[in-house]
């Protein structure tokens, strides 16, 4: 009788245990074809953006999904300058903002960021929060305050001006790089210390040599940012000035009711050259980028 019911019950741990297993299979089934779903959804205007590219059409044809005849001319279009359109200059001038407010943006977080990790001072802990409580509000809420102000100074339709809206607030975003700062180990300041060295010698021959993940995720983060942006490009460089326009602000204006059917294509040709530089620089970094964005998230 006992070794019945000793059966009975390992027959019935045995069900139990096959299906838990057969639940978790559709779970991980069901997960993994929701991702799949969101997946195809995402990519899904990527591959019209890149198809519609090679249109041999001008204008925007919403008929069918793939062109009806492929053709590269209008990329030669346009990297070939006209009246409307300017994308080399464009390109140049959003490169080198985007590379003026990368070197200032990631100077701004790395510093801010390694003085909250390692200095104590009265009032720390209340910066800290009142930056983390900025950060809550979106930055277009001070749109008009900024313009008003870079038009006191004679900074609209400039380029110095675009560069400093996007360095000003970026020593805000310095908790992920806080999170990484913390860390790194305090043996080996301590150790710089004892030799004599001061906080600045530590900070770029110690510190500095041993945060590239962190560098590099902020280096990206900094670059993105001018590099998509379209809202405070068009606010500020509004004196119809062709030539001093960003990427994003000189492909809007192909949009325009009377150029869409000339340049649609133009435009959805520029949407892919655009993209080129930045996937090549997550490709190249995407592993720095990642252990970054892990190592930060640990004590951010």
């Amino acid at each position: 009788m006992t070794k019945r019911n000793t059966d009975i019950s390992t027959s019935a741990s045995e069900r139990a245990i096959q299906a838990g297993k057969a639940r978790q299979k559709r779970r991980i089934f069901l997960h993994n074809a929701f991702i799949a779903l969101l997946c195809v959804i995402w990519i899904i205007p990527i591959v019209w953006l890149v198809c519609t590219s090679f249109s041999a059409y001008s204008g925007m044809n919403t008929s069918t999904f793939f062109p009806e005849k492929w053709s590269a001319i209008h990329y030669v279009k346009l990297l070939t300058p006209d009246t409307v359109n300017q994308f080399p200059t464009w390109f140049w001038n959003t490169f080198v903002i985007a590379c003026w407010t990368c070197v200032i943006s990631t100077l701004f977080v790395i510093m801010v960021a390694y003085a909250m990790s390692v200095t104590r001072f009265k009032s720390r802990k209340a910066l800290m929060n009142a930056a983390v409580l900025m950060n809550l509000f979106p930055g277009m809420l001070s749109m008009i305050a900024v313009y008003f102000t870079l038009k006191t100074f004679g900074l609209t339709n400039s380029h110095i001006g675009l560069i400093l809206v996007y360095s000003a607030s970026a020593g805000l975003g310095y908790l992920v790089a806080k999170g990484f700062f913390d860390t790194v180990p305090r043996a080996l300041c301590e150790a710089a210390r004892i030799d004599g060295c001061n906080e600045a010698m530590i900070f770029w021959k110690i510190v500095m040599p041993t945060s590239k993940p962190i560098i590099v995720y902020t280096v990206i983060s900094s670059f993105l940012v001018p590099w998509m942006d379209f809202v405070y490009a068009k606010m500020l460089l509004n004196a119809g000035v062709s030539a001093n326009y960003t990427v994003a602000v000189g492909l809007y204006r192909m949009l325009e009711k009377s150029l869409i059917n000339t340049y649609f294509t133009q435009f959805c040709c520029g949407g892919v050259l655009v993209s080129i530089p930045i996937s090549i620089l997550f490709m190249i970094m995407q592993k720095f980028y990642v252990q970054g964005v892990t190592s930060g998230a640990v004590k951010g």
